[in-house]
């Protein structure tokens, strides 16, 4: 929150509305600005209320998080076990398969409603479109065999009607999905089929992040209604050198990379990141023991520590 606050200030304090916002460098302004957020006609950044509101709410909202870290950091019970009042409530054990499916029915509820949050920006406020070159109420028009035709070219996606149509479907099923999770408990041929423990959601949980970076990625560089060239700069070509990467298809003058560029690789190589958390925590919930496949000289250095510590 802090970050995207500060830099969002420090990306409009060097904005220049005569040139091209996708080759200034940016990250944070053009995604305001697909979004509606201080554009006028032709795509000029020519509002900063609304911006400044942003930023205003993610410092403010940076405060108090940080102000809730410091409180159980420092007030709060170590073990909610031995909390009074409503905070017991809260004292999930890691390998009850109810206490997970709370915590993961809960996390699909609240993706669910930033779904639906985005559907009603789109429905109320509008958003920019590339085709028209300003901002327009976008309606959803709900056909399932459309939506569910999209799985396998997603990239050829033009329509924003098509984009709010799918956020609908997905709001939907996150939704169901959260609210079965909270209720029902995992079945039993689930609990054969599956590893059912804190470590094993969370390495769910961290794969399900990495193939969507991974998708980001790929949309981010391809698909120009979502990410407007006038925003993000035109589409970017993949290349290959020590690993994947995309590449802008433009000479830039002022800057190094497009927004689009930084958006799109930062998203992959986070990704990739993301599927080596998956694999260690996937390894950790199968009983794999990292600290017995240690090199000689690591596991001494770890059992002199530990001596130490002692």
């Amino acid at each position: 929150m802090s970050w995207a606050g500060s830099f969002t200030v420090y990306e409009l304090s060097r904005f220049n509305a005569e040139l091209p916002m996708g080759e200034q460098g940016l990250i944070l302004l053009p995604n305001l600005a697909r979004l509606g957020l201080g554009v006028t006609e032709g795509g000029l950044i020519t509002q900063t209320e609304p911006i400044i509101a942003i930023v205003a709410f993610h410092l403010v909202s940076a405060a108090v998080l940080a102000a809730g870290a410091m409180w159980h950091l420092l007030r709060a019970p170590t073990d909610l076990s031995t909390a009074t009042g409503g905070a017991k409530r809260f004292n999930f054990d890691g390998d009850d398969p109810a206490n997970l499916g709370v915590i993961l029915g809960h996390h699909l509820i609240f993706l669910g409603l930033g779904a639906i949050a985005f559907v009603e920006l789109a429905k109320r406020l509008g958003i920019y479109d590339l085709a028209q070159h300003s901002m327009r109420i976008i309606q959803s028009h709900l056909v399932l065999a459309t939506i569910w035709s999209y799985q396998t070219s997603f990239l050829t996606i033009s329509s924003l009607e098509d984009v709010i149509s799918g956020h609908v479907v997905i709001a939907f099923m996150l939704t169901i999905g959260g609210v079965w999770h909270c209720l029902v408990q995992p079945f039993a041929f689930a609990r054969k089929l599956l590893v059912i423990s804190a470590e094993s959601i969370l390495s769910y949980s961290i794969g399900a992040v990495a193939l969507m970076g991974f998708v980001a990625s790929i949309w981010c560089a391809s698909n120009t209604t979502v990410y407007p060239e006038e925003f993000f700069g035109p589409a970017l070509n993949m290349k290959f050198s020590f690993s994947p990467y995309f590449a802008d298809s433009i000479n830039l003058p002022l800057v190094v990379h497009t927004a689009r560029a930084w958006l799109a690789n930062a998203h992959f190589f986070l990704a990739f990141f993301f599927l080596q958390g998956h694999f260690w925590h996937a390894l950790r919930s199968l009983g794999f023991d990292f600290r017995n496949h240690l090199g000689v000289g690591t596991r001494r250095r770890a059992n002199a520590r530990l001596i130490a510590h002692r």
